[in-house]
């Protein structure tokens, strides 16, 4: 008799080990925790509790003892309390560079090229012939040595200058990026989390940059109501604070960065969801977070033109879409004659990387 024969369905395990998948979980909210490994956990078994993400086999206890065998956290002697050590910040980072950039293919020196030929550091496919001041060790001495054979003969051989053939050299771009990240108390505001994307794109560029681009830097500040350095390894935990947006103090902090930098790339990627509302004065602040304060504006604006001068490209990417945030954008833009995209929080690696790519294949001017 024909038919079917059912029996009892039993779902495939996905993503490898138990302990790798329950470590996903955890990365993700030690980014939510600020770090507090603590409450990560707490989370963790509340969330076993309702959704059985262990089973008899593997429970809570099992994983967190692999947590410290694994060296992801360590115990603090003194107070008893659980820290996360630098794996876990570089694992963070590595998770963060595959969610946003998983389609990235990697280059076998970690360099980026220009267009340009000349005395660089990698051989290209182009060759030429030998003229005054070019280094020795462009000469391919294969291609001259053949040169020589056929212009002079096998039986005396000799090799002149006629003969020596040169390869050329690539040119490749470094690059000095500052990203700046908006931690105003907007960055949490309206029921929508800002501030989580915003630190995994940048902990993704910083992973980027270290594995692909070695030879690049990358300095990233958070502007609040004044601006300060952060470290890579602070960036999963970057809290939001309850400050205005001193957009200002951000620019002159990452100007005086990149002046101090050799490179002749250099560039600024600001992540932003609102307008500049505060300014240093003295030992106080002038804020004024109602529309667009023209003290605010215009200092703002002066900066955007003194980064220009000095050959800094500023490229805005506004999560926001109020009409006169655009337009204060599209009026900061063209006076650093930089760039600007209004990126959803979804599409905002994507944007970053794009251009981060776009600008190193050219000399920015």
């Amino acid at each position: 008799m024909l038919g079917f024969n059912f029996s009892k369905y039993i779902a495939q395990q996905k993503g490898g080990s138990k302990f790798d998948q329950m470590m996903s979980l955890f990365m993700q909210l030690l980014q939510y925790t600020n770090g507090d490994v603590a409450e990560a956990l707490d989370w963790m078994n509340q969330l076993d509790n309702e959704h059985h993400i262990t089973d008899n086999e593997y429970g809570m206890g099992n994983f967190i003892e692999d947590l410290k065998n694994k060296g992801y956290i360590k115990e603090d002697p003194l107070t008893g309390n659980f820290n996360p050590t630098s794996k876990t910040n570089q694992t963070i980072r590595k998770k963060s560079l595959e969610e946003i950039f998983g389609k990235l293919k990697k280059t076998p020196n970690g360099n980026h090229k220009t267009t340009h030929t000349g005395t660089g550091d990698e051989i290209g496919s182009d060759s030429r012939k030998f003229s005054f001041g070019d280094q020795l060790d462009q000469i391919d001495i294969t291609a001259s040595i053949h040169n020589a054979q056929v212009n002079h003969g096998i039986e005396s051989f000799k090799l002149t200058e006629d003969d020596l053939q040169i390869n050329e050299r690539e040119n490749k771009s470094q690059t000095s990026t500052v990203l700046m990240i908006d931690i105003s108390h907007s960055m949490i505001l309206y029921g929508e989390d800002r501030i989580t994307p915003a630190k995994k794109v940048a902990m993704a560029l910083a992973e980027l940059i270290k594995t692909k681009y070695p030879k690049d830097t990358l300095d990233i500040i958070v502007f609040g109501n004044d601006a300060w350095p952060i470290d890579i390894k602070d960036l999963p935990y970057l809290q939001v604070g309850p400050f205005h947006t001193n957009t200002y103090a951000g620019l002159e902090l990452a100007m005086d960065m990149l002046r101090r930098r050799k490179n002749s790339n250099k560039q600024i990627f600001m992540i932003t969801d609102g307008k500049p509302t505060c300014l240093k004065e003295g030992n106080g602040y002038y804020k004024n977070s109602f529309g667009l304060d023209r003290k605010i504006i215009n200092k703002t604006l002066n900066m955007a033109a003194q980064c220009r001068r000095l050959n800094i490209s500023i490229t805005t990417f506004m999560i926001a879409s109020d009409p006169y945030l655009q337009q204060f954008v599209k009026e900061f833009t063209k006076t650093n004659n930089g760039r600007a995209f209004y990126s959803s929080l979804k599409g905002l690696g994507d944007y970053i990387f794009e251009d981060y790519e776009r600008n190193r294949k050219k000399t920015l001017r």
